[in-house]
C-alpha cells in the first residue's frame, strides 16, 4: 500500500507536501519595531492541514500548514530526539504535537520518515500557495487512509481540553 501519490498542478488538498514555501520569520517582539514591517523570509517544507473541501471550494483566504522535517533535520533543532526510543514514542502517537509520516520515496526505511510539527501552525495566502504548487514539477500528497489518520492526529492535538481538576484515580 502506498502512503503518498504524486500530483502536479495548482489544485490544493489537505495532506499536500509543499516544499520550499516562502514564509515570514517572526523574531522576538523586541526585534520588531512598530514603524517597520520588514521581516526576514525563509523557505520551509510545509504540509497542508486545511480541509480539502474548503480549499476546493475556495472558502479560505489563508491556508493552514505545518512544518514537515526529515528526522535528521528535526534532531539538529531538537537533540533530545536522538535518544533511543524517542521516535518510537512519536510513531505510537505518544508525543503531543508531533506526527510521523512514511517517506514518499523510501517508506520501508523508518529513518527516512518525516515528522510534522503540529505545534507550529503557519497561515499563508491561498493564492500564493496555488501559484507555488503550480510552479512545482511534481509534489507528494498523502493517500487514504493515511490522510485521514494525519487529519485525525492534527484534530486530536488541536481540540485538546485541559481540565482544572480530574476525577480521582481508582484505588
Amino acid at each position: 500500500m502506498s502512503f503518498w501519490h504524486a500530483v502536479d498542478g495548482s489544485e490544493l488538498a489537505q495532506g499536500d507536501f509543499l516544499p520550499q514555501c516562502v514564509m515570514p520569520l517572526f523574531l522576538s517582539p523586541d526585534s520588531i519595531q512598530e514603524e517597520t514591517l520588514d521581516l526576514p523570509l525563509v523557505q520551509a517544507d510545509l504540509i497542508v492541514v486545511t480541509q480539502s473541501c474548503d480549499l476546493q471550494n475556495q472558502k479560505v483566504q489563508f491556508v493552514a500548514l505545518c512544518p514537515i522535517h526529515s528526522l535528521e533535520d528535526f534532531e539538529e533543532i531538537n537533540p533530545e530526539f536522538r535518544r533511543r526510543g524517542q521516535w518510537e514514542s512519536v510513531r505510537k502517537g505518544r508525543v503531543e504535537g508531533l506526527h510521523l509520516l512514511a517517506s514518499p520515496t523510501d517508506p520501508d526505511n523508518n529513518r527516512a520518515a518525516l515528522v510534522v510539527d503540529f505545534g507550529h501552525i503557519v497561515s499563508l495566502p491561498f493564492e500564493y500557495l496555488v501559484h507555488h504548487a503550480d510552479s512545482l514539477a511534481e509534489r507528494w500528497c498523502l493517500e487514504s487512509p493515511f490522510l485521514e489518520h494525519f487529519s485525525q492526529a492534527f484534530a486530536r492535538f488541536f481540540m485538546r481540553v485541559g481540565l482544572p481538576t480530574a476525577i480521582p484515580a481508582f484505588k
